[in-house]
């Protein structure tokens, strides 16, 4: 699809804490939807490891212990799906209002538009990526905690195996988009995190996840540093999105809208553990 050039606000973040992560992407959603900030693609990072929840992902299967002996962060996202551990990363996020034209129509409409700048990211740094349509007759399994062992409508996979999740939200006229792309490390280190009724259905969780989910240090046998990812995403939304990025950060007014998002929600138990 061919779109008329337009100019998003790019925003590269360093490794920053879950909660300050997931605040401010709200932040901006907030900001596009009031028409104060322009259509934002955000590149971030996770420091400590964080476990992200789904919206509606019962925290009951997080195992705290774990966590607090790990010193690894829990926050819950305002998107759905399931558990991500967040390490060795780089995630995404894309809102816009729901006008602009790369992200208008359904969820998978938009999805898909969103998904050929990121099959295109990953062409850039060496892979061969597929979008591959979820078999009809495969039922969801809603009892399971892992968001790269779940197949979802369209998932990008290489060799078969998904490399990166995704989810949205819609507030009002805005959109919000993000996933994580794994670049090197363990993928079932997410197992230890996560309850299991006993030590077998933890070790065929670990066995599912390594038959359905990769790195890219995986699949390219080395793995490419934050920055050269960085690099990519930008290069392939400009080309196959036909985007204008203007180096920015965020406004005063995003940065406050932030710090209250963070002490009245992400660090909040009401929000983190309110299933």
């Amino acid at each position: 699809m061919d779109y008329e050039k337009s100019t998003w606000r790019l925003i590269e973040h360093p490794p920053a804490k879950g909660a300050w992560n997931m605040a401010v992407d709200e932040a901006i959603l907030g900001s596009v939807i009031n028409s104060e900030s322009p259509p934002t693609l955000r590149l971030y990072a996770w420091h400590p490891a964080c476990l992200s929840l789904g919206h509606a992902q019962p925290f009951s299967e997080v195992n705290t212990a774990v966590l607090d002996e790990q010193g690894w962060d829990v926050v819950r996202r305002p998107t759905g799906g399931r558990a991500i551990l967040h390490v060795d990363e780089l995630t995404y996020s894309v809102i816009a209002p729901q006008t602009e034209s790369r992200v208008k129509g359904g969820v998978l409409e938009s999805y898909l538009r969103l998904s050929e700048a990121l099959i295109a990211a990953l062409n850039l740094l060496g892979l061969s990526p597929e979008a591959n349509e979820k078999d009809s007759n495969q039922k969801p399994n809603n009892t399971n905690p892992v968001c790269f062992e779940i197949p979802s409508n369209y998932e990008i996979t290489v060799n078969g195996k998904k490399l990166i999740g995704s989810a949205q939200a819609r507030r009002n006229t805005g959109l919000l988009q993000h996933g994580a792309l794994p670049l090197y490390g363990d993928l079932t280190r997410i197992i230890s995190a996560l309850n299991f009724t006993n030590q077998a259905k933890k070790d065929m969780a670990k066995t599912r996840l390594l038959d359905h989910a990769t790195t890219v240090e995986c699949e390219l046998g080395f793995a490419p540093n934050w920055q050269d990812a960085s690099q990519a995403f930008q290069s392939a939304f400009k080309q196959v999105l036909n985007i204008e990025f203007t180096h920015d950060q965020l406004t005063e007014q995003e940065m406050q809208r932030t710090a209250q998002l963070m002490q009245e929600k992400y660090y909040h138990p009401s929000w983190t553990e309110r299933i």
